[in-house]
């Protein structure tokens, strides 16, 4: 009987062979589109999934409570870590590390500037980045110990070679090769090219300045709970230790972050987790879930479409002795074998895209097909979808009565036009919100982008700081000055692009009980000149003013919440007890996230503390040649670091890489959707056709014109397309001003946005079924009016 089955199926795809393509295409792009989006967001949910103790780490943050909010942030006090690992007994372990930090690694006359983490002893033992050479348990003991990354091995040594080698850091310090990792996963929160004990640098003055600090949160600290331990029961025991600490400016909190969470939510409300990347995996899980079911129901539009052709086949069986449960059982394999053909074709599909999607959302996805589970949940996708896709097909046309059939009585298709209207019409309520969706990010991105970012970033340059630059900056800066090639050198402690550093700042009159955090700038000469930044008020640093060793500039949103009657020769008051006097007030400078609003900012001068040199260069119509000129200078004051570079336009556009890409998978996939969209309007337009065809010929024999019949017929679907929007307006606008809510500098819904998409839809749908409404009302009335 099987064989029979599907011996029957298989004739009946050949004799359709237009609507059998339409059908295993359709439901092909659907399965690959869910593929595609669930390997995405398999990989997001996989990160971190590799640590054995991953249900036991966490890292400290803190809550902090000024400006009328509970502020969280992941930076905590470097004494932090020995008080958690020694005083508490419900934890097992406690590490500390930097923010990862670029270092100059020279071994065997080769120089690479790597990136890393300087981390405590304790590092290795909780997080599971586990060693192919060199022991685990003493690899970073030694102060002066160095752990590699295979890849950065091979770089700096021959394969194999590495462990038991001497490297250089930063022409300082000379460390060994203990220990050679497996090049660490793209599913880390670490990533790293080597790891190195933050022993090394204790006696550095950045280092030393902070271990006994309590007031100072610049390190990132992590803990291992024991076993059978909550967070709940954690949080309630750390939470006051920095008060006991003597930090009470504020009110402040220890929390415990869990790694389960580290990718997901790095938002915070009121003190808690409240999204992040979460909002975007669910997001896309719910588009893969109905990209899926859009596909099902072109499925049973176009199955429906052609229940005429079936209905004698099912007459003919019932009148030998069939049972519905048979006919049942037999659509119901016909849709399954369909969908096994589709799930195929949509594998190729995949595997043919899987390049430009990895490069559209930046990662390397591929399929397992050595994994059983895949291959479990193919399975039960497949059936899933063929059951779900086919159920209604073969529950009405197994529900046909053979008298009636036989006699040619029956209505093909009465009774279920209603259902099929409203699948298509939820077809097109999903797609209108995608299609307002993309509309709203686009704006969104492009509104930020063309912000007024308060400095000029045409021509600029940044250059990470060193050793040998900072001794020498001074004649380096009238070198590159005298060579015409830039027009002004300045340096800070963070690039235009980042915020390094955040303070409280004291003024006359501020109330007792507000605290704001200000942007901390360090810097000496030129650097509103080279930053392009306008001073609003007063001036700028100057060799001519000696005290200026003690000067403050500060933005202009700063100025707005001191509110002085006299800004310019105020004093004010910075880490506790630093004094300085405001000389100046600067236009306000986007300097952290372009989707968030600018925040008050003080500048001090500083010759010391600086990361980052910014240069302007010159206009000019060769910038390469530039490059290599400047490249030739900085060579000359600094033998030992190969000359690196950034542009800042181009630092700046990697802040919106993660909504763009947002954005690119929603066009993708908004396409993707009014393509399956329309292949369902094809089938209910060909059903309608189908069913209409004695009423249009007899319209045709009493006069009516073609273009009359097809207005007939497009009316009925442009209804639909109307409904259709009346439902998805409210829910586009409720959606997306939601996602709009999460950032601060935002546009405001664009409602012409529901318009344009509307239209959009409706002339899709026209296009559509008046192609085939033309087709039936071109059609010869002789053919359809024979048999009358």
């Amino acid at each position: 009987m099987l064989i029979n089955y599907l011996k029957i199926a298989l004739r009946n795809l050949i004799k359709n062979s237009i609507y059998s393509f339409i059908n295993i295409v359709g439901l092909s792009v659907g399965l690959a589109c869910s593929i595609l989006i669930l390997l995405w967001v398999n990989h997001e949910l996989s990160f971190d999934t590799f640590h054995t103790k991953r249900d036991r780490l966490y890292q400290v943050w803190e809550n902090a409570t000024y400006d009328g909010k509970v502020n969280t942030f992941n930076s905590v006090p470097f004494p932090s870590r020995d008080e958690l690992k020694t005083t508490s007994t419900l934890i097992q372990n406690a590490t500390l590390t930097d923010w990862g930090s670029i270092h100059l690694l020279d071994a065997d006359e080769k120089k690479v500037n790597t990136r890393g983490y300087l981390v405590g002893d304790e590092f290795l033992d909780m997080f599971d980045f586990l060693l192919i050479e060199g022991n685990k348990a003493t690899a970073l003991q030694a102060p002066n110990s160095i752990i590699l990354t295979e890849k950065t091995a091979t770089t700096l040594f021959e394969k194999g070679k590495a462990l038991g080698k001497t490297i250089r850091i930063d022409n300082k310090y000379d460390v060994t090769v203990t220990g050679i990792t497996k090049d660490v996963p793209s599913n880390s929160s670490f990533i790293f090219d080597y790891l190195i004990p933050l022993k090394l640098f204790e006696s550095e003055g950045w280092v030393q300045e902070g271990i006994d600090d309590w007031g100072d949160n610049s390190w990132q600290v992590y803990v291992e709970l024991k076993t059978g331990i909550s967070k709940e029961q954690a949080d309630a025991a750390i939470k006051n230790m920095l008060t006991e600490h003597g930090q009470t400016d504020v009110v402040r909190e220890l929390i415990l972050h869990p790694m389960e969470q580290w990718r997901l939510y790095t938002q915070f409300e009121n003190g808690k987790a409240s999204g992040g990347m979460i909002d975007y995996v669910r997001g896309f899980t719910i588009i893969a879930f109905f990209i899926l079911i859009m596909a099902c129901i072109n499925f049973m539009n176009l199955a429906t479409a052609r229940s005429q052709s079936r209905a004698r086949e099912v007459g003919i069986r019932k009148s030998i002795g069939s049972k519905r449960s048979e006919l049942i059982f037999q659509f119901l394999g016909e849709s399954v074998m369909i969908t096994s053909f589709s799930f195929l074709l949509a594998l190729v599909l995949v595997e043919i895209s899987l390049p430009f999607y990895n490069t559209l959302v930046n990662k390397v996805l591929f399929i397992d097909y050595g994994n059983a589970r895949f291959w479990l949940l193919s399975i039960l996708a497949v059936l899933l979808t063929g059951i779900v896709s086919g159920s209604y097909p073969a529950f009405y046309l197994s529900s046909f009565q053979p008298v009636k059939v036989l006699k040619g009585k029956l209505q093909v298709g009465k009774g279920v036009v209603t259902p099929r209207q409203v699948l298509v019409i939820t077809q097109f309520v999903f797609a209108t919100i995608l299609i307002v969706g993309s509309i709203v990010i686009r704006q969104q991105i492009q509104f930020t982008k063309n912000r007024d970012l308060g400095y000029n970033q045409e021509n600029l340059l940044s250059v990470w700081n060193n050793e040998e630059l900072r001794k020498n900056y001074e004649p380096l800066k009238l070198e590159l000055l005298a060579s015409g090639l830039v027009t002004s050198v300045t340096k800070s402690n963070s690039p235009i692009t980042e915020i390094f550093s955040n303070n409280f700042l004291s003024w006359p009159g501020k109330p007792e009980t507000e605290n704001v955090l200000f942007t901390t700038i360090a810097t000496e000469y030129d650097y509103t000149q080279t930053m392009g930044i306008t001073v609003l008020e007063g001036r700028d640093f100057s060799p001519e003013f000696p005290s200026d060793s003690t000067a403050v500039l500060v933005n202009k949103k700063a100025a707005d919440i001191m509110n002085l009657k006299e800004t310019i020769g105020t004093m004010v008051t910075f880490f506790g007890e630093r004094t300085g006097t405001i000389i100046g007030v600067v236009d306000n400078v986007v300097m952290g996230s372009p989707l968030n609003q600018t925040q008050p900012m003080f500048v001090f001068f500083d010759r010391y503390w600086a990361s980052t040199l910014t240069l302007r260069l010159a206009a000019t119509n060769d910038i390469q040649t530039s490059i290599q000129s400047l490249q030739e200078i900085f060579k000359r004051y600094d033998t030992s670091h190969p000359f690196e570079y950034t542009f800042v336009d181009q630092q700046f556009a990697k802040k919106f890489s993660g909504i763009a890409m947002v954005n690119r998978l929603a066009n993708l996939f908004t396409f993707l959707a009014i393509l399956i969209t329309g292949l369902g309007l094809f089938g209910l337009a060909s059903f309608t056709a189908e069913q209409r065809t004695k009423e249009i010929g007899i319209r045709k024999v009493m006069g009516a014109s073609v273009s009359t019949l097809v207005a007939l017929i497009s009316k009925e679907f442009s209804r639909l397309v109307i409904i259709s929007f009346l439902i998805s307006g409210p829910l586009a606008w409720w959606l997306l001003s939601s996602l709009l809510e999460r950032y601060s500098y935002r546009i405001d819904f664009p409602w012409w946005s529901l318009g344009l998409a509307g239209g959009i839809s409706l002339v899709f749908a026209l296009a559509i079924v008046s192609s085939q409404a033309l087709k039936a009302a071109s059609s010869n009335p002789v053919d359809s009016l024979r048999s009358e």
